[in-house]
């Protein structure tokens, strides 16, 4: 059970875990599409904390939180905070785990939401980590596979884009070791999956690696392609080499597995054309609209009564 722990990692979640978020999610998704007030968090309040720029991740949280009856309070820029005047990162949560009931973080630094989880007394959740991990992303992720496909297992899923600093996959990846899937690795050679990260799930599931997206495409049921992370290059030369070196196309699609579906994390720059909205496979955006059920059922079994 998740009440009053903190999300970290993917790893803070076993099985159980993962299929009690996929089950409050379903009724949480009713609740929203039928209209349904609940208020579970009545007397609960949420602060989120972000470091790095954000539009779904932040705003579903505190949506998910305002549709459980709840308060949110929320630091969206840093720039106008203490932080601005040298305040550390301990002495930030010290004070925000006193006016509040679960904290929300997002930071550059890898490490930094473990490193805020040892001085907060409430349950803390990463909303990213630097290129460390986005857990609840990966929830998201699992949660519009299973809506999509009935279950998880069976499915080759194909990841393309930046592995390198991409922390989405990097959750993907420890998570869906769980399941009996298989995984194609995409990416030019320079954003290939970190050796950590690729050495911690090599022994659980079955993947392969290219710089060649064509040779799986008729074999793809999900395609997840991630956008190059401009703000982790410490030489933008290197980024401004590599920007555009893929770009998913409506021709892509018409090669894909009969049923496949494109997700993507996003936000979107130039790496899936905007034709590929309007074809049969996007589910893009239907993918974000399910981070608010997924964050309501989170919040709801961290902090509820």
């Amino acid at each position: 059970m998740l009440k009053n722990r903190s999300i970290i990692s993917i790893s803070d979640l076993d099985g159980e875990d993962i299929n009690e978020v996929f089950s409050r999610a379903d009724k949480m998704l009713e609740n929203i599409e039928s209209g349904k007030k609940i208020n579970v968090m009545s007397s609960k309040i949420l602060a989120t904390l972000f470091y790095e720029p954000s539009t779904r991740t932040r705003l579903s949280f505190e949506s998910a939180m305002e549709r459980l009856g709840g308060s949110v309070i929320s630091m969206a820029d840093s720039k106008t905070s203490s932080t601005s005047k040298g305040e550390t990162l301990a002495d930030t949560i010290r004070i925000v785990e006193s006016y509040s009931d679960l904290i929300v973080i997002r930071h550059p630094l890898e490490g930094a939401a473990f490193l805020a989880s040892r001085f907060s007394s409430k349950p803390i959740i990463n909303a990213g980590d630097g290129s460390g991990e986005h857990p609840t992303q990966t929830l998201i992720d699992l949660y519009t596979i299973r809506k999509e496909f009935g279950s998880i297992d069976g499915k080759t899923i194909t990841i393309i884009g930046d592995l390198k600093y991409g922390r989405t996959v990097h959750s993907l990846l420890s998570a869906l070791s769980r399941y009996n899937v298989t995984v194609n690795l995409v990416s030019p050679e320079n954003l290939a999956i970190p050796k950590h990260v690729y050495n911690d799930v090599k022994g659980r599931l079955n993947m392969n690696i290219s710089t060649d997206i064509t040779k799986y495409l008729g074999e793809t049921d999900i395609l997840y392609v991630t956008r190059i992370q401009k703000e982790r290059f410490t030489d933008k030369n290197e980024y401004a080499r590599l920007i555009g070196s893929y770009k998913i196309t409506v021709s892509d699609v018409n090669k894909l597995k009969k049923g496949a579906i494109i997700m993507h994390p996003l936000p979107r720059v130039d790496e899936i054309s905007s034709e590929v909205d309007n074809t049969p496979a996007a589910r893009y955006f239907k993918q974000a609209y399910y981070g608010v059920p997924v964050r309501m059922a989170i919040i709801s079994m961290i902090a509820g009564e």
